[in-house]
């Protein structure tokens, strides 16, 4: 990593400047360079670099780091009086010292210029670190015109120095001394206060565990004000960013359960403001505090294609919700009268931005330089899943994208393929930094069907700059088949025919809404169907992954309407004649355990037949089985799937008297059924019984119950002794006596 890119990255934290890397021994005497070089016009300043970072501020101006062409460190100081800029050549790399002191080395060597540019004249004194301290000393942290270096000793220690230049004299203050394994990092300063974190591996902890702690500190004594961690349980971790105000100390830490959080301690108080780092944000550094906001994020880089947010959140309001200030920030420099210079862009522009603040109230954002560049909106990111389970009740699948900057509207279209149904949704402005859009798993109004999705996302920039940008992709919904379910999305469908001979099609929610099975749509699917003694859905029996209706006339020829999984019906095809001499036909349930739906049919002399399912839309229907007699005795009976665990379908019949009893399957197509279990009286008041599936989405199939005095779902308990639970529902409401048919 180069010098700048380097000091980029550390920067971007609060005040932190240690730098990577052995310092060499130099001579104790060393000429100083010409620190400042020619000063560039106002005029020819008003632009910053595209590639410029913001390195450090004081009260009179700032320094930046960029490179040259010819792909060389420039350092530059921007004065605020004239707006002049002027090169600094003392250094590739740049420290931020929280003052007007420019403090550079070249690439951390032990050599560090101090240029003082708060006068008209700037003026210099240099610090030879290696002389004054000894080899292999480390640059760790730099407050004002203050150095902090580490240096190894023979006694197998690190000793933590503070150096300063007095009258060409270096003054050296040792603040710390602790054992060989330490590393020292200055990570926050306030004023002539900073903190400085440590980590050591103590001799008396085991090898495997190393203790952190934190100590804040003065320039002006060298005194240490404040100690914490050295018992082992500190925050503080080798990854902690921190910052430090007249009011707040603010740190970055590993969370005791795991994953890091971000604490802030009001001074004077014994008050800690605790928040987790989730997502994006477990890279997260805190750039810096102003009035009681934090502000943190992850940085990037100024010329970043993928953006990094900077987010600020209260300290103060215990419900509040962190929210975006920047769409992207690479660096933060941190001035002595508690602003912060952030380079980065937002929907202002594209430049260097001052962060100030006072009390709880939100932050000023106002771009203190700008580079010019039009920040075209474009998608950096996308994250939808390539297939959605939306079988699971109440499932809200999460679809996100982000962009470059955030001054943008996005419209998501999202279309089924097989029916062309579409959804647009324009999405709420982000508060991580991702639109995120949180789908309730409708199309259209209903449960979404199963299939091939296409997906497109367009951002159109709120502030008129540029065009829009679009971004696409695709997606497979799964939901279980429903055996009544007839557009193919994993939902009940019931179908009715009123005294008009008009077929209607009630397709419920995929799971209940309030505590009830609800319709999402009624639709007219035929007419004629007057025609008909008795019509029942009888699920998938024709291969399809969808239900199937069958319909038997006067003359006594049943018919079968293959279902197309998009709740329409196709053209009928006869299945055959002879059928008159039956009372009831009951389908829709597996009774043989292969898979496919069979269908049931009692004559008029009471015998019991089991017609097996072959999957064919031709012959759909084995030849009949004869389970047994005395089945006159129903007046109704209903295929409901398994309701009780058994080995097959179940088998409900009602008895003339209005008794419901249960026929357990048993799996074996020459003895379907076991002995009865009674179910329980008072059924004689609904004139239907459907066998409805998976109503509730309880992975249970259940039971529609319809007729003058109200609808009701009844729904599978999976015990044969009381196999029914009952739900209220909206399904029909007021209907009771409107349709002469229902299945």
């Amino acid at each position: 990593m180069s010098g700048r890119r380097l000091v980029a990255a550390l920067l971007t934290l609060s005040t932190v400047t240690a730098v990577t890397g052995t310092l060499v021994t130099v001579p104790a005497v060393a000429a100083v360079p010409t620190a400042v070089a020619g000063v560039t016009a106002a005029a020819d300043a008003a632009n910053l670099p595209v590639d410029a970072e913001v390195v450090s501020v004081g009260d009179t101006g700032y320094l930046t780091s960029r490179k040259d062409d010819a792909g060389s460190a420039v350092l530059e100081w921007h004065k605020y009086a004239d707006g002049s800029v002027s090169r600094i050549n003392s250094g590739t790399v740049g420290y931020d010292s929280n003052s007007d002191t420019v403090v550079t080395s070249d690439d951390g060597g032990s050599m560090f210029v101090l240029t003082n540019m708060k006068g008209a004249t700037p003026t210099y004194a240099s610090i030879n670190v290696g002389a004054a301290v000894g080899g292999g000393a480390k640059l760790v942290g730099v407050v004002n015109e203050n150095l902090f270096v580490s240096v190894p000793t023979t006694e197998d220690y690190h000793d933590l120095y503070q150096l300063s230049s007095v009258n060409g004299t270096v003054r050296k203050v040792k603040i710390s001394s602790r054992p060989k394994n330490i590393d020292y990092k200055v990570v926050a300063s306030h004023g002539n206060d900073f903190v400085v974190l440590g980590s050591v591996r103590e001799p008396y902890i085991p090898t495997d565990r190393i203790v952190y702690w934190y100590a804040k500190s003065n320039v002006g004594s060298g005194s240490v004000l404040d100690w914490g961690g050295s018992s082992g349980t500190a925050e503080w971790d080798q990854s902690s960013t921190g910052a430090l105000t007249a009011d707040w100390e603010a740190w970055v830490h590993a969370a005791q359960e795991g994953g890091l959080e971000i604490s802030a301690k009001k001074l004077g108080t014994a008050t800690v403001t605790r928040f987790p780092l989730t997502g994006d944000l477990t890279r997260a550094v805190v750039a810096g505090v102003v009035g009681d906001t934090i502000l943190y994020g992850v940085p990037g880089t100024a010329t970043a294609e993928t953006p990094s947010p900077l987010y600020a959140r209260s300290l103060t309001d215990a419900a509040a919700q962190p929210y975006k200030v920047l769409d992207n920030f690479s660096s933060v420099a941190h001035a002595p009268d508690g602003t912060l210079l952030v380079r980065g862009f937002g929907s202002d522009g594209d430049g260097l931005f001052r962060i100030t603040g006072s009390g709880d109230t939100r932050p000023q954002v106002a771009l203190e330089a700008t580079t010019g560049r039009v920040m075209a909106v474009q998608f950096t990111d996308s994250q939808v899943p390539a297939a959605i389970d939306l079988e699971k009740a109440g499932s809200t699948p999460s679809l996100s994208w982000t962009l470059s900057r955030g001054n943008a509207a996005v419209d998501v279209t999202l279309t089924h393929i097989g029916t062309g149904k579409k959804l647009t949704k324009r999405l709420d402005a982000p508060v991580s930094g991702r639109f995120t859009f949180t789908w309730d798993g409708l199309l259209d109004g209903v449960s979404a069907p199963n299939g091939a999705y296409t997906w497109k996302a367009t951002a159109t920039p709120t502030d008129g700059i540029g065009g829009p940008a679009s971004i696409s992709g695709g997606f497979q919904v799964q939901r279980q088949a429903n055996a009544h379910d007839l557009n193919d999305n994993g939902s009940t469908d019931v179908i009715a025919r009123d005294s008009a001979g008009g077929l209607w099609r009630d397709d419920l929610f995929d799971w209940p809404v309030g505590g009830q099975a609800k319709p999402a749509r009624r639709t007219k699917i035929g007419t004629g169907w007057q025609t008909y003694r008795q019509i029942e859905a009888v699920g998938d029996i024709a291969g399809t992954s969808h239900g199937d209706v069958i319909a038997l006339d006067g003359s006594g020829s049943l018919y079968h309407y293959l279902g197309r999984g998009d709740g329409t019906l196709a053209s009928r095809v006869r299945i055959g004649g002879g059928w008159g001499g039956y009372k009831q036909l009951a389908g829709g349930s597996d009774l043989n355990g292969d898979g496919r739906s069979d269908l049931l049919a009692t004559d008029t002399s009471g015998v019991l037949w089991f017609y097996k399912g072959t999957g064919s839309s031709t012959t759909p229907f084995a030849p009949r089985v004869r389970v047994g007699g005395g089945w006159g005795v129903y007046n109704q009976i209903t295929a409901t799937g398994n309701i009780a665990g058994g080995a097959g379908g179940d088998l409900v019949a009602r008895d003339t008297s209005g008794v419901l009893w249960l026929y357990l399957g048993t799996g074996n197509p020459t003895a379907p059924f076991a002995s009865r279990i009674r179910i329980g009286g008072g059924w004689g008041a609904f004139t239907q019984l459907v066998g409805a599936g998976d109503v509730t989405n309880d992975g249970r199939p259940d039971l529609i119950a319809y007729g003058p005095g109200g609808t009701a779902v009844y729904r599978s308990t999976g015990t044969a002794t009381a196999p029914f639970s009952r739900q209220t529902t909206t399904l029909y409401t007021g209907e009771g006596t409107k349709f002469n048919s229902v299945a």
